[in-house]
């Protein structure tokens, strides 16, 4: 056996251990994640809601549209177990079909911001020169009222889904862009970055590899929560008319249509609330959890042992 082999050999032993030990730590913290009682029941409630949400077609039992001239504002009941709405359709067809549209809106938000967030942040916390510019559009933005904002952007642009996104995630971008530049401007002095720059790696490398991949804990808790503000953002929006339009069914035109009759038809309005109460409950319990076992210096309740 010649050097070079034994060589090759060592490092393929060494990098197999490296690769098993990885695997050990990531079994460990989805061990310790779903032994947190906040996650597991968010993510449960949560669970519950996705799937309602994604077999919309085959749960559903009416479609979403369907008008009963018979069941005007009919209570719940054995053929409508929702009750129905000022058109005769089904409230719990509509629920379960507007909850994916609320979902979509949210994940398409936390996405986008995520994205336009990081690359900001990133850019102001590790090229100086860029910091004073990009972070002061991030402020004029945030001097704004978030709500307001996003209700005047998607006003202009017009009712869609595609503008409750757009209105939202230029609302809640100078947030993460915020916690990406705080983590990246940290985690920049750590050594491990400063010996990687000596050992001659790229700006790019460094900053994408060793600085980005290290702020990915916070940003994904930040993200999370912004998930539950997201969906409830667009409950507003599409409760004022600004969100995706009828008849199209999203939660908070669902509440809209039902405000007129809340008196005599109160399950209108009652069953929409409950569900977005329930996903946003179901996104604040595992952003908790994911805090708390990602960073348990910020545990605030005792876990068992």
């Amino acid at each position: 056996m010649t050097a070079d082999t034994a060589t090759a050999r060592s490092r393929g032993s060494l990098a197999a251990e490296m690769a098993r030990a990885r695997r050990r730590r990531y079994r460990a913290f989805i061990g310790r994640l779903f032994a947190h009682r906040s996650f597991l029941l968010g993510f449960v409630l949560l669970g519950g809601i996705v799937v309602l949400a994604a077999g919309a077609n085959v749960i559903a039992p009416y479609n979403p549209d369907q008008n009963d001239y018979h069941s005007f504002l009919a209570p719940p009941s054995a053929a409508h177990w929702m009750g129905t709405d000022e058109f005769g359709r089904d409230v719990m067809s509509r629920v379960i079909f507007g909850t994916r549209v609320s979902l979509r809106i949210g994940l398409g938000v936390v996405v986008a911001s995520g994205i336009l967030g990081t690359l900001i942040g990133a850019l102001a916390g590790y090229v100086r020169w860029l910091d004073g510019a990009l972070m002061r559009c991030m402020d004029g933005l945030m001097a704004f009222p978030g709500v307001l904002l996003a209700i005047a952007l998607a006003a202009a642009l017009g009712p869609s889904e595609l503008s409750a996104i757009v209105a939202l995630t230029v609302t809640f971008t100078p947030r993460t862009a915020r916690i990406v530049r705080a983590s990246v401007i940290v985690t920049k002095r750590m050594l491990y970055v400063e010996a990687a720059l000596a050992a001659g790696a790229g700006h790019l490398r460094v900053l994408f590899r060793y600085i980005l991949a290290n702020t990915l804990s916070p940003l994904i808790v930040q993200l999370t929560f912004m998930f539950a503000v997201s969906i409830l953002a667009e409950a507003i929006l599409s409760f004022l008319g600004v969100g995706p339009p009828p008849p199209q069914p999203s939660l908070g035109n669902i509440i809209a249509g039902g405000r007129a009759y809340i008196q005599e038809a109160p399950w209108v309005t009652i069953y929409p609330g409950l569900a977005i109460a329930c996903a946003v409950l179901g996104l604040n319990l595992m952003g908790d959890g994911l805090r708390d076992t990602i960073d348990p210096r910020l545990r605030t309740v005792r876990e068992p042992r």
